[in-house]
């Protein structure tokens, strides 16, 4: 059974795709069967994967409403070992047609189910927002890992992350794990990066990944060639990044701190 790790942060541009689709590649490349879902209408994990999400029919989006089995909708990527449920705008449609749905935020939980033996994890990129597929993707997970930028505003909207998170743990999901937290654009010649690291690691202490991802001109390039950074060029800080952080991940068994 695969274990599921739901990417959220409703605060945009701290990473949070980024850091989906590299992760899940990393695991890839450590040979561990992976499936990265992209549960945002924007379709950039699905894109930066080599999806082209102007073309693609079979999506999350007919998975979750019930239109396709979920094994119609999985497609392979460039790496042996990671497959991705693409998405793309349509997907904007099923935050309301899901509202009055029964069970409405064990959408996803349901769909995952039908592959999560074939995969060892699952990765899911959520919206930047506290919306109905956030809250299904966090429903699905096991853990949630929280990327946060290492700049003045870090902690702003965590508050309500963490809200969001005790809320699903108390009503739909009592097995959701709380933690890792990725720091992530860190540039180690700035000063209020590192006050930002420290302050971030003396308040959640080990849910803080030893890892740390490094701003990085190979990072912000790959996703306009489709491709993960370690595809795009495996000898780049960024790409040496992620590969650790999946060692964490594995080393931990996908557990938090």
């Amino acid at each position: 059974m695969a274990k599921i790790i739901t990417v959220a942060n409703q605060k945009g541009g701290v990473g949070k795709t980024t850091t989906a689709v590299n992760l899940s590649a990393s695991l890839a490349v450590a040979e561990k069967r992976t499936l990265l879902v992209d549960m945002d209408p924007q379709a950039n994990a699905s894109s930066g994967c080599g999806v082209d999400k102007t073309e693609v029919t079979s999506t999350i989006y007919s998975a979750l409403i019930g239109e396709e089995p979920v094994s119609a909708v999985v497609h392979r990527t460039a790496l042996d070992c990671l497959d991705v449920l693409p998405s793309n705008t349509n997907l904007i449609g099923a935050e309301i047609e899901l509202i009055n749905s029964e069970r409405r935020e064990f959408r996803l939980k349901q769909v995952l189910e039908e592959v999560a033996d074939n995969y060892e994890y699952i990765i899911v990129d959520c919206p930047p927002s506290l919306g109905v597929l956030t809250v299904n993707s966090l429903t699905a997970a096991d853990g949630v890992l929280v990327p946060l930028q290492c700049e003045f505003y870090a902690m702003e909207g965590l508050g309500q992350l963490m809200q969001t998170v005790r809320l699903v743990q108390r009503e739909l999901n009592p097995g959701l794990e709380v933690g890792g937290i990725l720091l992530t654009m860190f540039d180690g010649r700035n000063n209020l990066c590192h006050q930002v690291s420290d302050e971030i690691r003396n308040h959640f202490g080990d849910k803080v990944f030893k890892t740390v991802i490094p701003r990085n001109v190979r990072l912000s390039e790959a996703p306009s060639y489709g491709q993960p950074v370690l595809l795009y060029d495996i000898s780049s800080r960024g790409a040496l990044a992620y590969m650790d952080l999946a060692r964490e991940v594995i080393a931990t068994g996908g557990h938090y701190g």
